[in-house]
């Protein structure tokens, strides 16, 4: 009897670590699926036409229908333009990024430091396209929310918005996409915006996330990013207009570390 139990046992514990070992590779799929060497969903919902609706963020038609409020440190008639670096910089670099995507959640992991050290060196400004496409595809309202209250941080001002950004696609604050919408839920934001000093217990900066003061700006950034035609994927790094990455069949993926990186970078600089 013991026998047949010690074997029932095991055989019952080589089917528990299968069904572990099915349901992780399970995940690993949908992950590789997602995220193309580093480019997130590989073509865009605005290469099929589908774009970004008008909905979801703060109410819907409350939010494309509410006043325009332009954060400081923006530019262009609607203010869709953000622009972070010293002015005289020779160049410029694009990043096309959406809050919610994993693959600029593991370029700012990897690279991020580098970026606003090189923008701090004046080596290149840097220009920011945030999408809210994956609101469509993963279903939720996380990058409108988010790219919301990545307004309202930069209306504290640019070093805030640069801070705020690489906190929210950290390690320890980034979601899963698989997971639950966590930047759809404003208490999330501000408990991120809490590990950055300026944005900490700001209290002008949590009433704007929570009243949504810069939903309807985040919409027409999100328009901005849509009309970009010849941008597929996120995320997408441009120096200078040239496309930094490897070659891959959807496209151009993002460099996977520092080194990369910098040496694209070095390529395409103007000396």
């Amino acid at each position: 009897m013991s026998n047949r139990n010690n074997q029932a046992n095991k055989q019952a514990a080589r089917e528990r670590l299968r069904a572990e070992r099915e349901r992780q590779a399970k995940k690993d799929r949908l992950r590789r699926q997602l995220i193309v060497g580093g480019a997130i969903v590989g073509v865009l919902a605005i290469a099929g036409g589908i774009g970004v609706a008008v909905a979801n963020m703060g109410g819907d038609a409350k939010a494309a229908n509410g006043p325009l409020v332009k954060p400081a440190n923006t530019s262009g008639p609607k203010g869709t333009t953000i622009v972070v670096g010293k002015p005289d910089a020779k160049n410029t670099l694009d990043l096309f990024e959406d809050p919610r995507c994993p693959g600029c959640a593991a370029f700012e992991q990897t690279a991020g430091a580098t970026v606003e050290k090189d923008i701090k060196d004046g080596k290149y400004k840097a220009s920011y396209h945030l999408g809210t496409f994956l609101d469509n595809n993963l279903q939720g309202t996380g990058s409108k929310n988010a790219l919301s209250a990545l307004g309202a941080s930069l209306n504290v001002s640019p070093d805030a918005f640069l801070k705020y950004k690489y906190a929210l696609y950290s390690k320890e604050f980034h979601p899963d996409e698989t997971g639950p919408d966590k930047f759809a839920d404003d208490s999330y934001l501000i408990k991120v915006a809490d590990t950055i000093p300026a944005l900490k217990g700001n209290a002008a900066f949590q009433k704007a996330v929570k009243d949504g003061t810069y939903d309807r700006w985040g919409l027409e950034v999100s328009k901005a990013f849509d009309s970009v035609k010849d941008v597929k994927s996120t995320p997408t790094i441009k120096l200078n207009g040239t496309v930094l990455g490897t070659d891959t069949p959807q496209g151009k993926a993002a460099p996977s570390s520092v080194a990369a990186f910098n040496s694209l970078v070095d390529k395409a600089l103007k000396k």
